[in-house]
């Protein structure tokens, strides 16, 4: 695109799999985590998560756990559609942002989930289904996609997912194939090592006493 003075070095969770090889991890993987696609802040969803949840319902076995954003998690009706149908509902909690400290953890209590469930599923094709990828979780995206208040047409809304990423929708997909597109979405082949993340950006080594 013509731009410089960038640098390509990967999404922040190929860090956190290096920091933490083992968070979470199970002799044993059970069930699957479901990511219903949810709202932000200044805009909500738009969808009948009773009728999301039960599509679930039908289409996954074994346990079953729903994580929903937080502020999904904080409305009793939601948490109510999926509870009804007897799955257990949990929250990564804030997400935080670069002026505060709330949700500091939020990806390690992902990591730890995930690498709990043989499966994630979600309604809508995001970062928790590359996530779940490239630790090792089947991969499925189905169900009504849902719709974000005064979502921007640019860019390309469902259409453009489908588009660009065929072999990830559905409710069986090939794992091979998904654990492959995650690495190359969330650019393990453009991790930096310490010493050149220090130098990128003038970070300097500190010495403990």
């Amino acid at each position: 695109m013509g731009r410089r003075g960038h640098y390509l070095i990967g999404a922040p969770w190929i860090y956190l799999l290096d920091l933490e090889p083992d968070l979470g991890a199970k002799a044993k993987r059970e069930g699957t985590i479901w990511y219903p696609f949810h709202g932000w802040e200044k805009h909500s969803v738009r969808g009948d998560h009773a009728r999301l949840a039960a599509e679930i319902k039908d289409v996954e076995s074994g346990r079953v756990t729903i994580c929903l954003y937080w502020l999904e998690f904080a409305n009793p009706d939601i948490r109510q559609a999926y509870e009804s149908q007897g799955f257990r509902v949990i929250s990564h909690g804030e997400r935080g942002s670069r002026w505060d400290g709330a949700g500091r953890d939020f990806l390690r209590k992902q990591l730890t989930q995930l690498r709990r469930h043989r499966r994630v599923a979600s309604n809508r094709l995001g970062s928790a289904v590359f996530y779940g990828a490239s630790v090792g979780c089947e991969v499925a995206v189905y169900g009504d996609p849902m719709q974000l208040e005064d979502e921007r047409p640019e860019y390309g809304g469902t259409a453009r997912r489908l588009r660009l990423w065929p072999e990830l929708h559905g409710v069986r997909v090939d794992p091979e194939l998904a654990g492959q597109t995650a690495w190359r979405e969330l650019g393990f082949d453009y991790q930096a090592t310490p010493e050149e993340l220090r130098r990128m950006f003038g970070w300097e080594r500190v010495r403990c006493a």
